[in-house]
């Protein structure tokens, strides 16, 4: 034993150790990511399990269900329908929005509602060709008193290295509820509604905007990319162990 030892006596010198650290560091980094698709692949299911269980409930008025729930996050994927008439006025687009491969925006209006407050309604998505077009008026929405059923959502924030709102005052970066509260002047609810279904009111413009669909309920392939760094990492490390035998060989 102390003779095979003595093979990697090489191995305890500063360049070596060296070495050793930045090979520890890539394995410590590439199970970290292993296990990062690992957390994601869970998070993913667990969103699958509520949008499954969520979307069984009966659509109820979007204003009985925020004001009936201990804590709005639960109301996430929840069907709602709500009556009443859009603000144009209050219409803005969040921006840097892609669907089906293309860029664009999704149009979102505030829908007052018979108590004076309002529910900011994700109508869906414009192509980024109208979104610059200097009249937006094409994707107005119906005048007129409408009832509309979705999905509940809950307000979007910025993380970290999230993009900030652009200059434009009708552009936005995210469904901030606080940020829109701050610019109308009447009450809105705490959660939004994803536009599934519309009734009444007068047609808008021929470029309705495309109802955003539901998410795809699949795994994805967290699953896959997290075996895929395991095996990067099993790679490394068997690489590394046979550099260090193979020096050692040339050593003796």
């Amino acid at each position: 034993m102390d003779n095979k030892l003595s093979d990697y006596g090489f191995a305890r010198s500063p360049k070596w150790i060296v070495s050793h650290l930045i090979v520890l560091a890539l394995l410590v980094g590439l199970c970290s990511l292993g296990l990062w698709q690992i957390s994601r692949l869970h998070e993913r299911q667990d969103r699958n399990d509520r949008v499954r269980e969520r979307t069984q409930f009966v659509a109820e008025p979007v204003e009985d269900l925020v004001a009936g729930a201990s804590n709005v996050d639960d109301l996430e994927w929840r069907l709602a329908e709500a009556t009443g008439q859009y603000q144009i006025r209050d219409q803005v687009l969040v921006v840097n929005r892609s669907f089906d491969g293309g860029a664009g925006a999704w149009v979102i209006t505030p829908l007052l509602l018979s108590d004076g407050s309002a529910v900011i309604v994700n109508r869906g998505w414009v192509p980024f060709s109208v979104q610059v077009a200097e009249d937006r008026s094409s994707f107005d929405p119906p005048s007129g008193m409408v009832t509309i059923g979705g999905l509940v959502q809950l307000s979007q924030v910025r993380g970290r290295f999230g993009a900030g709102d652009p200059v434009e005052p009708d552009l936005l970066a995210r469904v901030d509820l606080e940020a829109y509260a701050d610019v109308v002047d009447y009450p809105l609810l705490s959660v939004y509604v994803q536009l599934e279904s519309a009734t009444g009111g007068v047609d808008g413009g021929p470029d309705v905007p495309r109802l955003v669909p539901r998410p795809v309920l699949t795994n994805g392939s967290h699953l896959s990319y997290s075996v895929q760094w395991f095996i990067f990492a099993a790679i490394a490390a068997g690489g590394y162990g046979l550099i260090l035998r193979r020096r050692a060989w040339a050593k003796q």
